[in-house]
Parts: structure tokens; C-alpha cells; sequence
């Protein structure tokens, strides 16, 4: 018994690696603006080579684990991980950084569905896979509160390229534990390589994420936007009709016809969605708008992290005794409802009320996250276990991409606009136009520039300017999330079952309700 709560540490120290990473990354968004010079489409990208890496590939690398080994799949993730890591405190520029960070991803593509699906076959029974399931979920709350601490404290010493450094340490560990106490696994019948499955998945998936993350340069509604769209779902379309058709599918497209699993799974894109838009601005709000310093903005974080570990600790219960529908649906209002407070916000508005904020938020998202995972992987055969976690994850980085990409979007198209319209603004050099532009910090610094050059009043006026840019394209991005929490309450609200009887064929699963606590 209790060496299986020392295989979870282990997974679980894994799984706060990967996303330990994405928090220390965003938290320096603001030091990669001065001192590599990055541009908003350059953070973005930073930030979303590692999403669109994770996601093209985790498909791939969870049906791979399946059928070689989940525990060998783990180390050679951390082996990846953790030697990208070093590479990248070596970067010199961010073109070098993104190229790093999407070897991190490819990384992370191949632990996160290894976690879960170990997880899955050590702990058998429901109620304790679930309690695990909530401590496994209980690590993204850890590492948004670590993540951003860790990295201020590296930020204030060092130089920005020690926040990658100091994720080498944490993969060595992981390995070792892993080496040491993970039992290995697969899938028993060990069917043939689905090499159709593996390739259109990855492509279809690449396709659309990449999509994604550059329709906002492009517009949404251009025709390369539209044609990379038309392409990835077509490739999409291929991969469920090749999974119908083959004899030993990678995965059994016929769980996408189970409300249970694709409602969950729409879930978790959602919950992620808002968490990724969240974490991209508040940190710009945090060290720009309300200039907190990095270490100071990490602690600044506590209150999110702390509500999501919570959360996900209480929702995987609350879902055994009342239902998995109520649970996720109540966890997205909160979210819908924590965006609508937070559009509300100002370079007045006190800490105090923003941790009021982010409760709320965090709670939101625990309470849907980890119930929706424990819905996923309770309809999976164990066997298949691999392929099912990287569903899971594959709409986690889905959400999160999104989440970049629509709010990265919706936010800079407004800052633009607005900064545009300002006369101030318009009366400045072409180059100080551009810098300012580019990103609020990019103002601030022109403003600070112009200062220093014996123009303290227009230097002023910029300031206030690229303030009410932010907010503008602050407030447009929350009002989106939040509408689309809500959308995702109602969807769940609709077509969830509350639980599920499981029978022999994954694809017909009964959608009566049942209460399972008795």
C-alpha cells in the first residue's frame, strides 16, 4: 500500500517539472522583453512552441508508451526534458528559445501521458485512483504557486536563463525515482504500430495548433488561417476514418461517441483555456501595470495555485458522492464568474480584492480539471491507459494554446487599436511607435527613454497611454474567457452524465445515471 503513494510522489514530481516550467516562462515574459529584446508575437511563441510540440506529438507518445513501456516512456521524456532545459539557459536570442522550448515540449509529450497512465494501472480501485487523480491534479496548483516564487527569486539574483537551468535538477531527480521505483507497464496484447494512426494524429494536431497560434498575426478569417484550418481538419477527419478502418487502431475513436469522455474532455479544455490566457496577462498586469517585481509577482500567484490544489483535491471527491456533472459545471460558473470580476480591474484595484479574484478562479478550475480526468480515464480500459491520459493532455494543451492565442489576441488587438487612437502616440517617431506597439513593457520602456532625453511630459503621457491600451485589451481578453467558461457550464450542464455504467464495449457505454456512492 504505501509503496504505491511513493510511486505517485514520484509521478507527481514528474508532472510538476512540465508545469512548474510553464509558470517560471511566463513569469519572465517582462525580463525576455528587455533583455532579449522579444516581441508579443515572440513571447507567444516562447510560450506556445512547447504547447504545439506537447500537443502534435502526445497522441503519439502515449500510444508509443503503450505498447513499449510507460516506465521507459517517462525517463526518455526526462531525458529530453532535462537536457532541452540546459540548452536553453544557453540561448542567445528568441528565435534559439523557441526552437528550445518546443524540444521541451516534445519532452513533455512523452511524461505527461506516462504519469497518468501508471497512475491509472497502480491504483485500480476508484476511490483511491481518484484521491490520486486529485493529488496528481493538485500539482498544477503546486507548481503555478513554485513556478513563478522560484522563478522571482532565480529573476532577482540571476540572470533569466536560470529558470531553465534550475528544471535540470528536478528531471535528474524524477529520472532517478523513476528508475528506482516505478513499476513498468503496457498494453498486454501489444498490437501492431499504427504507423497511420501515429502520423495523422501528429500532423493533424500540429496543423491545428499551429493554426491557431499564428491566426492572430494573420486574422483569423485570412485565407491561411482558413486553409490551415480546412487542412487540419481534414487530416483530423482522416485519422477517425483510418481508426475505423484498421484492424488494430491506435485509439478507439468510438469513445469520442461516449458523452462522458468527450464532455470531460471538453472540459479540460476549457478550464485550461482560461488558466493559459490568465497566467500570459496577469503577469504582464502584475510587474508592468502594478509594478511588483518577479519575485514579488511569483507570491503575488499564492492564492491561484493554493485555490487550484484544493480544488482538485475536493472535486474528485465531491464527483464520487454527487456527480461528476454538478462538480464540473459548478467549477466552470466559478471560473466564468472569477473573468468577470477580473475584467473589472485597474492599477487601482487592491491585492486584496485580486485574491479574492483568484480563489475563485483556482477553485473553479480544480474543480474541473481533476473530476473531468478522473471521468476520462474511468471510461479508458487500463490496458489502453496511455492513450487515454494523452486525450487528457492533448485538450490541455489544446486549451491552453487557445488560450495564448485567442487571448493573446483579442488582448493586443485591442491594445493596438487603442494605442492607435491616442494623439499622443501618433505624434511620436516611427520607431518609438513601433517599440510601443509591440508590447506595454516595449512603452514603458520608450517612455522612460524620452524621460531621460528632458521630455518627462510626453514621456508621461505614453505611460498613460500604453496603461489604458492594456486595459482595454486586459478587460476585452477576461470578458472572452469568461463568456466561454460559461458556454462550457452549460454544455456540461446539458450533456454530461452524472456517471456510467461501464460495459464490456468502450463504445457503448450505458449514459444512465447512477449513483455510485450507493
Amino acid at each position: 500500500m504505501r509503496s504505491r503513494w511513493f510511486i505517485l510522489a514520484t509521478l507527481c514530481l514528474a508532472t510538476f517539472a512540465i508545469n512548474v516550467d510553464t509558470t517560471i516562462v511566463n513569469v519572465a515574459l517582462p525580463s525576455l522583453v528587455r533583455e532579449l529584446k522579444a516581441s508579443n508575437g515572440q513571447l507567444q511563441w516562447i510560450v506556445d512552441a512547447y504547447n504545439l510540440a506537447f500537443a502534435a506529438l502526445v497522441l503519439a507518445a502515449g500510444s508509443l508508451s503503450d505498447r513499449y513501456g510507460r516506465r521507459g516512456a517517462l525517463l526518455l521524456g526526462l531525458a529530453i526534458f532535462g537536457l532541452a532545459s540546459l540548452a536553453g539557459a544557453a540561448a542567445e536570442s528568441p528565435g534559439q528559445l523557441i526552437l528550445v522550448r518546443a524540444v521541451m515540449g516534445v519532452g513533455a509529450a512523452t511524461i505527461f501521458p506516462a504519469t497518468l497512465s501508471i497512475l491509472s494501472n497502480v491504483f485500480t480501485n476508484r476511490a483511491a485512483r481518484a484521491k490520486a487523480i486529485g493529488i496528481w491534479g493538485a500539482t498544477t496548483g503546486i507548481a503555478v504557486a513554485l513556478g513563478p516564487i522560484t522563478g522571482g527569486w532565480l529573476l532577482e539574483r540571476y540572470w533569466w536563463g536560470s529558470i531553465f537551468l534550475a528544471m535540470v535538477p528536478i528531471a535528474a531527480v524524477a529520472a532517478i525515482l523513476t528508475a528506482v521505483i516505478v513499476p513498468t507497464s503496457k498494453d498486454p496484447a501489444t498490437p501492431r504500430l499504427d504507423w497511420g494512426g501515429l502520423m495523422l494524429s501528429t500532423a493533424g494536431l500540429g496543423t491545428l495548433v499551429y493554426t491557431i497560434i499564428e491566426a492572430p498575426q494573420h486574422g483569423w478569417m485570412s485565407a491561411r488561417s482558413l486553409l490551415g484550418f480546412v487542412l487540419a481538419g481534414l487530416l483530423l477527419a482522416a485519422l477517425v476514418g483510418w481508426e475505423r478502418r484498421t484492424r488494430e487502431p491506435m485509439i478507439d475513436v468510438r469513445l469520442f461517441a461516449n458523452v462522458r469522455f468527450s464532455a470531460a474532455s471538453g472540459s479540460v479544455t476549457f478550464a485550461f483555456f482560461a488558466l493559459a490566457g490568465f497566467i500570459f496577462v496577469i503577469t504582464q498586469y502584475f510587474q508592468f501595470l502594478k509594478a511588483y517585481g518577479p519575485l514579488e509577482t511569483g507570491l503575488r500567484m499564492l492564492p491561484v495555485a493554493g485555490a487550484i490544489a484544493a480544488g482538485s483535491l475536493v472535486g474528485t471527491r465531491l464527483a464520487i458522492r454527487i456527480g461528476t456533472k454538478l462538480v464540473v459545471t459548478t467549477g466552470l460558473i466559478m471560473l466564468g464568474s472569477a473573468f468577470l470580476w477580473i475584467s473589472t480591474a485597474s492599477t487601482a484595484t487592491p491585492y486584496s480584492e485580486i485574491i479574492g479574484q483568484m480563489v475563485i478562479l483556482g477553485g473553479g478550475l480544480g474543480l474541473t480539471s481533476a473530476p473531468a480526468t478522473e471521468s476520462i480515464m474511468d471510461v479508458v480500459p487500463k490496458e489502453k491507459a496511455g492513450v487515454g491520459s494523452a486525450v487528457n493532455d492533448a485538450t490541455r494543451e489544446l486549451g491552453a494554446t487557445l488560450g495564448v492565442a485567442v487571448i493573446g489576441s483579442v488582448f493586443a488587438s485591442m491594445y493596438s487599436r487603442t494605442l492607435d487612437a491616442n494623439a499622443t502616440v501618433a505624434s511620436l517617431p516611427v520607431d518609438v511607435q513601433d517599440s510601443a506597439r509591440q508590447s506595454v513593457g516595449g512603452a514603458f520602456i520608450a517612455a522612460e527613454h524620452i524621460a531621460v532625453a528632458g521630455d518627462q511630459g510626453v514621456g508621461a503621457q505614453l505611460v498613460h497611454a500604453a496603461t489604458s491600451a492594456f486595459f482595454d485589451g486586459f478587460q476585452a481578453g477576461c470578458l472572452v474567457a469568461g463568456g466561454l467558461a460559461f458556454v462550457g457550464a452549460a454544455m456540461v450542464a446539458m450533456v454530461l452524465p452524472r456517471t456510467v455504467r461501464r460495459t464490456a464495449d468502450p463504445g457503448r457505454l450505458t449514459e444512465a445515471a447512477v449513483d455510485e456512492a450507493g
